[in-house]
């Protein structure tokens, strides 16, 4: 770990995103697991996906050299728990990068909506591409998907 700017310790493994949506918990679980709404937000590709231990699909997304992302992610179901957890590993799919890394959101009931975290874990600090990747992957999460999963959420109605 380094230490942040104020003295915090930052786990440069790690990209974590907590972000309230003024929706139920059913709701923004609608939006993590039909392939359909999923595929409003996420990388083309994710409306290949099914709630079910070990599925298996691909995503694919622009290609960062500079991270040895190829720009395709072959992702795997590791676990559910309906409502409050749902945890992926996202591999690239050109085997020559060692990406692998494990994605889990966890829903929490606050008032009348739902406190969504994220927890994007996996990155190797001693590598650069794994810097730059985490950088990015961090960047997007808070800038692009969480705003667009929001947006998706707002149009459910």
């Amino acid at each position: 770990m380094t230490t942040a700017p104020g003295g915090d310790a930052e786990d440069l493994t790690t990209v974590r995103v907590a972000q309230y949506f003024p929706h139920p918990p059913a709701k923004v679980w609608r939006a993590l697991t039909e392939p359909g709404l999923l595929a409003r937000w996420q990388m083309p590709g994710a409306e290949e996906f099914r709630l079910e231990v070990g599925h298996r699909y691909r995503m694919t997304s622009v290609p960062r050299p500079h991270s040895r992302f190829s720009g395709v992610v072959e992702v795997r179901v590791l676990a559910y728990d309906i409502e409050r957890m749902l945890s992926l590993r996202w591999e690239d799919a050109d085997s020559a990068n060692l990406a692998e890394w494990t994605v889990t959101w966890t829903l929490e009931q606050e008032g009348r909506g739902t406190r969504l975290f994220l927890v994007h874990e996996g990155f190797d600090p001693d590598d650069p591409a794994q810097m730059t990747a985490r950088k990015i992957m961090d960047g997007g999460w808070r800038g692009r998907v969480l705003p667009s999963l929001g947006q998706t959420l707002d149009r459910l109605g």
